[in-house]
């Protein structure tokens, strides 16, 4: 991962490479951002650029051993921790998943799409107690050939009650080892990790940078790629989920909702629940849950935009034109 691939956070990103190339490396750094906003990438970037043996001014190089291994996630140094399902898994167990959802999503992928990966069904991600016990592991052997030894932990707020037993390695770390933690939910996580780490907030991408998003990753054009960005509320991994769903109806659907509801149309109302409970087709194809979930977002989406022109007059409304 390359920081030139991430959208925006141009200043978070200037300033991830003026430390480095001062040499000021905290030991442990938070990345908080929401979901889609980059913070992922970011962190991956950072650790690649930290690594690597010839870093450029903005980038890391690309060329060097470090960096072919750091891109593919198979450098000796780099290790990586994130949700699991079941109460013995460890991450290493699933990393062909790991880089997989990678390659399918570059950075910009969601929890839910994550553990829709592990096949996890109705289960909770967790990070479990061999977890903790194999990254302890992992970062008490020597370094093999990088600079550092890396640990990329992905949302720390499923530790729970297991982070104390990384409290005393992030505070007092073996030399030349970096902990990067990525987190979306601030007050979902300990404490005492918070107080032991750097703070690197990644704010909300603006509505334009979700549509460039959409228009280098998903191929978009310009126009699709702000209606899109409209709903996506500076979430790239949401309005990437959207722009993958070719033949959404979610705007005609919720209108003709709206039209039967004030005309007090009873049969026709039952039908149109029928197509959106995934009984009756909607233009030649059934609806599923994903299209169910998108329909009630964007519904609730244009109510608040309404009330909200209707209450103060808020000249631009965060809608389609038509």
């Amino acid at each position: 991962m390359f920081f030139s691939d991430i959208i925006g956070q141009t200043e978070t990103k200037t300033s991830l490479v003026t430390g480095a190339r001062s040499g000021r490396v905290p030991h442990a750094q938070l990345f908080l951002g929401q979901e889609g906003s980059g913070a992922l990438g970011l962190a991956l970037a950072y650790a690649a650029y930290l690594q690597c043996e010839e870093p450029g001014e903005t980038d890391s190089c690309g060329q060097c051993k470090a960096c072919t291994k750091t891109h593919k996630m198979i450098h000796p140094d780099v290790h990586y921790s994130y949700p699991t399902v079941g109460s013995k898994s460890i991450s290493t167990e699933s990393v062909a998943d790991w880089r997989g959802a990678f390659v399918e999503h570059g950075c910009y992928f969601s929890l839910n799409s994550w553990l829709n990966r592990l096949n996890a069904e109705n289960k909770q991600g967790n990070i479990n107690t061999d977890e903790t016990r194999d990254i302890t592991r992992k970062l008490s052997l020597m370094a093999y050939e990088g600079r550092y030894k890396i640990l990329l932990l992905w949302l720390p707020e499923f530790l729970g009650k297991e982070g104390n037993r990384l409290l005393k390695l992030i505070e007092e770390p073996p030399d030349e080892t970096v902990f990067l933690l990525v987190a979306e939910n601030q007050e979902a996580i300990l404490p005492t990790i918070l107080s032991r780490c750097q703070l690197v907030k990644v704010p909300p991408l603006s509505d334009s940078e979700v549509a460039d998003g959409l228009v280098r990753l998903a191929e978009q054009s310009r126009a699709n790629a702000e209606r899109t960005a409209f709903l996506a509320n500076g979430n790239l991994a949401k309005a990437l989920e959207m722009a993958d769903d070719k033949n959404h109806d979610h705007a005609d659907m919720f209108m003709e909702w709206l039209r039967l509801a004030y005309q007090n149309k009873g049969p026709a109302m039952v039908q149109w629940v029928d197509k959106m409970a995934g009984a009756m087709p909607v233009n030649d194809r059934r609806w599923g849950r994903k299209d169910q979930k998108f329909l009630l977002e964007y519904g609730s989406h244009f109510l608040r935009e309404m009330f909200v022109h209707i209450a103060v007059g808020q000249p631009d409304l965060r809608l389609p034109e038509a």
